[in-house]
């Protein structure tokens, strides 16, 4: 093998570029159904190195993937999710003449799992030699090549390449054999759950490939093509003659066995990690998971038990969830449960890591929330109602206030908008297009004590029709020394919005105003956020009223770090205060970090409202009057808060 160059290699950047397939897994979301019989999926990225690159980045590596999808929708939405995995996409090339591969997959019973392959001359099987950038193998400590992609001539040549690129730099190069007969073209359109088909074809290539292995991971069945033999024992001891790497043996629920040096005579003689007992769920994508714990502990150098332990974590995640690169752990996650175990052998029943997951793997930090909120309702039917306008200015005029807040925002991070669903559909749609980082809206009907919801009180099925980026907002009058039956009917409804913002994957921020229920002392909303924090409520955002002092700001503060760390934070509310007393109350934050930023509505809108449905002021004076009142307050957050 030829030495690397140290003078002409880069710097290794990455830890591992996996290579190979990439689709769209289309999951099947009822439960125990034949796949005949499923009415709705879940969308998720799919194909073996793609899962293993968002599962090691999730982990901590730095990971890259290679592979082709098609210049439409799936095609982008697998390398927006790449990257916002935190996955370098340089290597994920546009086809512009082939679709993106597609997956339908089940869950028929334990274990049972039927899926269909739409891959008829798809874009990841169109990789070629050319796709192979050398300067990026060699930025990359380690390459994972896998099996399907030595079924054609095109992608063996391509992870041939890649290959030697690596060799010759000093690279590793892990070996999936990721077996799949029937895109071999040995099983039919069916049995994409078929796992083994003897075949002397398979078996060549892949044997081609061993010698070049340091690492080399596969299930009793694919070892066993891998090899050409008919046993596993037989089937490891042809590996070995033909390749010194470590081999990794899966054994689904049994865990895993590690080989690194001369196979004996008996199967179990091998390093084994520590085993994780739990339901079998779903079992596809759990090789990719096992790989992915493997490789944070293979690429860091630590023992191979340490490897097989959290390989096994990681396999008992996926088998215990619904989807697969999604349901992967972080490194966080895997930590807690390492450390901490789980009473539930249903991972995806355990409430405390459940929320590790989630909050772990949201989309993008918002270290800054500055939002204009526009969500009002009954008080702007009175303005309308007042005048004597029909209540469709009320939408229009919302449409404004859109404009208004993005021509502060001009695009930056920062800058959100409150908008409701009664009122604010058109505005939404405006909303779509101008970059804000959040957009949230309401579910509460207004004025309600005890809170009820607005359309209707089956609350997730509306849910389910929101866009994923949109954040449940719900206003809650709620005082700690309100009368129990009250606060019972009162938690018991945000406890069943936050089960429901969880199952359908939407961010929750939860407003609590008590000002208007009772005194308002430093120890009121410390209280109120302890209260349904013991409730196991743990929304991501809180949205609260103006303190009376520092000191209740701090109190505040500290009870989010004890029951949640992970909360995004808090965002403060106006109550249609005095542009000048909504300044005072921004410095009194600064002894919370949580407050992150405010949303303000009814001091920034209220004024323009009136004159526009009343006819003293045009469009584009309304628009101007919201838009100086919104900077005004945006620029005094952001001076309140310079270096802090």
């Amino acid at each position: 093998m030829a030495q690397p160059n140290p003078g002409s290699s880069p710097a290794r950047t990455l830890d591992v570029i996996t290579i190979g397939r990439s689709s769209v897994d289309l999951y099947g979301q009822q439960i125990g159904s034949r796949l005949e019989d499923i009415a709705s999926f879940a969308k998720s990225v799919g194909g073996c190195p793609s899962n293993i690159a968002i599962g090691t980045a999730r982990l901590g590596l730095k990971s890259g993937l290679i592979t082709r999808v098609g210049d439409e929708q799936m095609g982008r939405f697998i390398r927006e999710q790449a990257a916002r995995e935190g996955v370098a996409t340089q290597g994920i090339a546009t086809d512009k003449e082939r679709l993106t591969a597609l997956v339908l997959l089940a869950v028929e019973a334990e274990g049972v799992s039927p899926m269909i392959f739409y891959r008829s001359d798809c874009a990841d099987m169109a990789l070629s030699e050319e796709d192979i950038d050398e300067a990026f193998i060699r930025s990359s400590h380690a390459v994972l090549v896998s099996g399907t992609h030595f079924s054609k001539p095109n992608t063996e040549a391509a992870q041939r390449k890649a290959i030697r690129i690596a060799k010759e730099n000093g690279g590793k190069v892990i070996f999936d054999i990721d077996y799949r007969p029937n895109l071999w073209g040995l099983a039919g359109h069916a049995e994409g759950f078929e796992r083994y088909v003897k075949s002397d074809r398979v078996s060549s290539k892949m044997k081609e490939t061993l010698p070049d292995c340091d690492l080399i991971i596969g299930t009793e069945e694919e070892i066993m093509i891998a090899s050409g033999a008919d046993d596993p024992l037989g089937a490891l001891k042809a590996i070995r003659k033909l390749s010194p790497a470590t081999i990794v043996l899966k054994r689904g629920a049994m865990g895993c066995i590690v080989y690194d040096g001369p196979i004996s005579d008996d199967l179990e003689a091998g390093i084994v990690g520590q085993g994780f007992p739990i339901e079998v769920f779903n079992v596809l994508g759990a090789g990719d998971a096992f790989m992915s714990g493997f490789l944070r502990g293979w690429l860091r150098g630590e023992p191979l038990k340490t490897c097989a332990t959290w390989a096994n974590a990681c396999g008992a995640f996926a088998v215990s969830r619904l989807l697969c690169s999604p349901e992967y752990p972080t490194w966080e996650e895997l930590d807690f449960f390492l450390t901490t175990g789980s009473k539930h052998r249903a991972l995806r029943k355990d409430e405390t890591i459940n929320h590790i997951h989630w909050a772990t793997t949201r989309s993008g930090e918002i270290p800054l929330l500055m939002a204009l909120a526009i969500d009002h309702r009954s008080q702007l039917v009175s303005v309308a109602d007042e005048l004597g306008v029909p209540h469709d200015r009320i939408s229009a005029f919302k449409r404004l206030a859109v404009e208004a807040a993005a021509r502060v925002a001009e695009g930056r991070p920062g800058y959100g908008m409150l908008i409701d669903e009664r009122f604010g559909r058109d505005a939404f749609f405006d909303a779509a297009t101008k970059g804000f980082s959040w957009i949230g809206r309401p579910v509460e009907l207004p004025g309600s004590k005890p809170l009820r919801f607005e359309f209707s009180q089956d609350i997730g099925s509306q849910l389910t029709e929101w866009p994923t980026n949109h954040c449940i907002k719900c206003l809650c009058f709620y005082h700690p020394d309100d009368p129990a039956e009250l606060k019972s009917e009162q938690q018991e409804k945000v406890r069943t919005l936050f089960e429901a913002a969880r199952k359908v994957g939407r961010e929750l921020l939860v407003e609590i105003i008590a000002s208007k229920n009772g005194p308002l002392t430093d120890d009121t909303i410390p209280r109120a956020l302890e209260e349904l924090y013991a409730l196991g409520i743990k929304p991501d955002w809180w949205k609260l009223e103006p303190q009376a002092s520092s000191a209740a700001w701090r109190k505040i503060d500290a009870v989010i770090a004890k029951n949640d760390p992970l909360c995004r934070g808090i965002v403060l509310l106006g109550l249609e205060a005095p542009a000048e007393e909504l300044l005072r109350s921004f410095e009194a934050t600064l002894a919370a970090p949580s407050v992150k930023g405010f949303a303000v509505g009814r001091t920034i809108f209220a004024d323009a409202a009136r004159a526009w449905m009343a006819g003293q002021m045009d469009d584009e004076a309304a628009i101007a009057d919201m838009a100086g009142r919104f900077r005004q307050l945006t620029q005094a957050w952001l001076r309140t808060h310079a270096g802090h």
